[in-house]
Order: structure tokens, then sequence, then C-alpha cells
């Protein structure tokens, strides 16, 4: 198990590591267990329904620019994020990381996992090399965004998207 870190004052103490394939069913529940991702996720825990979740996990996984990320509490998955390293020429070719995907499992969140995962994540940037930590976070999420504020992010850019689909 590739540990990352440990909230010790939790009870019990939620470990971050590196997520593995066999988490992949874990990780989607907590992505569609919210009004955003029950639409755009599949609730269904079968092979064929995970199959896109697993060829997206294994391209993540192989590339080291990337992290996924699970925390767990006794071996139970209770929070995931995406962590991606961007090189880029702005900035005086600063690397920039991204935060995705960050979720809580429900019966954890105010308890402070959410913060401990974000303050890890920033700290990674840091040795990582990164000058610039962001996101992206929907805009009917309200509490996410005075979440992220409270840690000191800013809305500073507006992101726009284009849906291929």
């Amino acid at each position: 198990m590739d540990v990352l870190a440990v909230m010790d004052g939790a009870s019990p103490p939620v470990v971050l590591r590196r997520a593995v394939l066999d988490d992949v069913p874990g990780l989607v529940a907590l992505l569609a267990d919210d009004h955003l991702g029950s639409a755009r996720e599949t609730a269904e825990q079968d092979v064929a329904a995970l199959e896109p979740y697993r060829r997206a996990f294994r391209e993540i996984d192989a590339d080291r620019a990337h992290l996924l990320v699970a925390a767990c509490a006794e071996q139970r998955l209770v929070g995931t994020m995406q962590l991606s390293f961007i090189p880029g020429l702005s900035r005086r070719g600063a690397r920039r990381a991204q935060i995705e995907s960050v979720r809580v499992h429900r019966e954890l969140r105010g308890r402070r996992l959410g913060e401990f995962m974000i303050r890890w994540a920033i700290q990674e940037a840091g040795r990582r090399d990164c000058p610039i930590v962001q996101l992206t976070t929907d805009r009917s999420r309200t509490d996410a965004h005075r979440f992220y504020e409270r840690l000191g992010f800013v809305s500073s850019h507006e992101g726009m998207k284009l849906l291929l689909t």
C-alpha cells in the first residue's frame, strides 16, 4: 500500500493512499453520491458498467503526472480526489497542480477530512515545485465554494467548458 499521509486525529485514523484498481467501484460510488454525480455517473456496479472507469483508472495510474487518491478508514473507502501536475510555458514555465473530483463520504462530512485532503494536496504540489494550485467547482456547489475560500482559494478566473457529447 502506497501510504501518502495519515490523519491521526480522526477516529478511526484516515489514511490517504494511492488508489488501486480494486477501489474503482467504491470511487465511482463516491462520485455518484451527490446531486450532480448522480446524473453523470453510473450507480450500477457490474463489470460492463464499470469498465470505462477501469480504463480511465489504468490511464491515470500509468501516468506519474496524475495521482488518484483514496482516503480510507479501517479499510473502508471514505474519500477521493485526483491530483494532476500540468506543465506550462506561462509564468516562467510554471507547473500547476490541478485538484479534481474531491469527494468525502456523506457520513464523514464536517469532520475535517476534506480539509486534511486539500491541505495534503497543497503540500504535495509544493513538493513537486508547483507554484499554483487550482481547481474547478460547479457553480451550484455553494458549500464547496465556502470550504475552498476558507482554505485560501480565490475565485480569480471564469471557467468555461464545451461538452462534446
